[in-house]
């Protein structure tokens, strides 16, 4: 790959705390990378030793990732992609699927974790047909986001956006939609949702073990019913199976163990 980066890069000029255990970097722990600290894997390890399926969850939530990304490059011919919430890189980035199937994909990556933009050149390497961003910027500005990644895609153009477990992050539901339906009406018609999310109904085990976590005074991450992840999708059409458990969306066969229901869900919508 050739760094073909379309943003200046980024001052890290935000401290990074160490003494304080991050989610994005949690998530990357459990995903098997090594961007983290000891504060981190000793929270991540705690987590793990209540409910030992969170690394399942983890995992099977970055393999819905490549799976519907996949779908939108080789099945609806989704060349644009806004990830927003995108985390620590880490193995099978957002850009590294598109592109892999499609070179002039052009992704724009959007977090405001501290670490995240001190890492954020990793992000940055795109193949030369195509062109890969970062936008230092929160989920709560939604109209910046916008704004930010015009800069890169075209919206005049179908898009893809992709909130993988973000939204979780917002307490109040009705916020957490009103988010979503703002990115999406920056987006032109045939454009696309990804979203894959905690949900509630499906393990309780889980359930117990992000409720004690959400005490600790971490930041908390908020598990949500099927039925309101579902309502992300609102005003679109989903794409079959609709909104599933995330090993049971179109499984490809290249998972290690048979697909089965997790705590989390996730769906594809197309914009009419």
């Amino acid at each position: 790959m050739t760094d073909h980066a379309t943003t200046p890069e980024p001052a890290a000029k935000e401290k990074v705390d160490t003494s304080v255990p991050a989610s994005a970097r949690i998530w990357n722990y459990w995903l098997g990378g090594k961007d983290n600290y000891p504060v981190d894997e000793a929270a991540g390890d705690a987590y793990a030793g209540a409910f030992p399926g969170i690394v399942t969850i983890a995992r099977g939530s970055r393999a819905f990732l490549r799976r519907s990304i996949r779908h939108l490059v080789e099945v609806e011919g989704v060349r644009q992609f806004l990830d927003v919430g995108t985390g620590l890189p880490t193995a099978d980035n957002t850009h590294q699927v598109a592109q892999r199937s499609a070179p002039d994909a052009r992704i724009v990556y959007v977090d405001n974790d501290p670490m995240v933009l001190a890492h954020a050149r990793a992000l940055l390497y795109s193949s030369a047909e195509g062109a890969t961003a970062y936008v230092d910027a929160s989920l709560y500005d939604p109209e910046n986001i916008l704004e930010a990644a015009a800069r890169t895609l075209d919206l005049t153009r179908p898009t893809a956006l992709i909130l993988s477990g973000i939204l979780g992050h917002v307490a109040d539901y009705d916020e957490a939609r009103s988010i979503v339906q703002h990115l999406m009406s920056g987006l032109p018609s045939g454009s696309y949702l990804s979203i894959n999310e905690g949900s509630r109904g499906t393990d309780p085990d889980y359930e117990r073990a992000q409720d004690a976590y959400n005490e600790t005074g971490a930041v908390p991450y908020f598990l949500r019913p099927v039925d309101q992840i579902t309502g992300y999708f609102d005003g679109l059409d989903l794409i079959d199976p609709g909104v599933v458990s995330v090993p049971l969306w179109r499984p490809d066969g290249t998972e290690e163990t048979e697909p089965k229901p997790i705590g989390q869900h996730g769906g594809l919508g197309r914009k009419p």
